[in-house]
């Protein structure tokens, strides 16, 4: 029997890696197609370095204090350590550094973000704020393509949860936290299987759609 090859992911976190660890449990599950290889943080102290090292997998450190404005030199420290781990696919797991467009570029297609909204609404910081401020009965959770448009590159997976009359953005956020563990992980599986694909500025997949194709909020019992 051939063994699939899995594709080799770098996940890049700069905080506590709650979505890495998701991709992680994912990643040891048979017959997923692919193996986390490396996590990088660009912050010495981000919480999610030890939860990788419990995992077994390999963390690095290419600490961005010292780069200053400098993106292109802190880029050229990080793809050096990519191309070490001859990494396929990069996941960006709550990742905060801003990236230049020739580093985009060079992985169009290649790399995943995820956002707490659901895009193209509510783009970049107060996702769950701006939320309850427009009065949305719905939200959710994004995975996106990275493009050099920040929040904006072509949508791969959504998950979506009810927003309740008395939720703060912290609630919110709880709700929408579960639903990014979700569909990351679902969303790397269909990347790293061939199984999502760009055409113009939308991602195309060979996913079928829910059980149930309906979410109504509020509900009127």
């Amino acid at each position: 029997m051939v063994t699939a090859v899995k594709r080799r992911v770098a996940i890049l976190i700069s905080g506590r890696g709650s979505n890495m660890a998701a991709l992680i449990a994912a990643a040891k599950t048979p017959g997923f197609p692919a193996e986390i290889t490396v996590v990088i943080s660009n912050k010495t102290d981000a919480p999610g370095l030890a939860k990788a090292k419990e995992n077994n997998v390999a963390t690095l450190v290419i600490d961005s204090a010292p780069f200053g404005k400098d993106r292109a030199a802190f880029e050229a420290a990080l793809q050096t350590a990519l191309d070490q781990h001859e990494i396929e696919l990069i996941c960006l797991g709550g990742f905060m550094r801003l990236l230049t467009t020739e580093f985009v570029e060079r992985w169009a297609g290649k790399m995943l973000n995820i956002h707490p909204s659901l895009l193209p609404s509510f783009r970049g910081l107060d996702p769950h704020g701006q939320a309850l401020r427009a009065g949305v009965k719905i939200s959710g959770a994004t995975v996106h393509f990275v493009t050099p448009e920040m929040d904006a590159g072509p949508i791969i997976m959504q998950g979506a949860v009810a927003v309740r009359e008395d939720d703060t953005p912290d609630t919110l956020a709880e709700r929408v936290l579960r639903i990014e563990h979700r569909i990351y992980p679902d969303a790397l599986r269909l990347v790293a299987s061939n199984g999502a694909r760009i055409d113009g500025d939308v991602c195309r997949t060979d996913a079928t759609g829910s059980p149930d194709d309906t979410l109504v909020s509020p509900a009127i019992i």
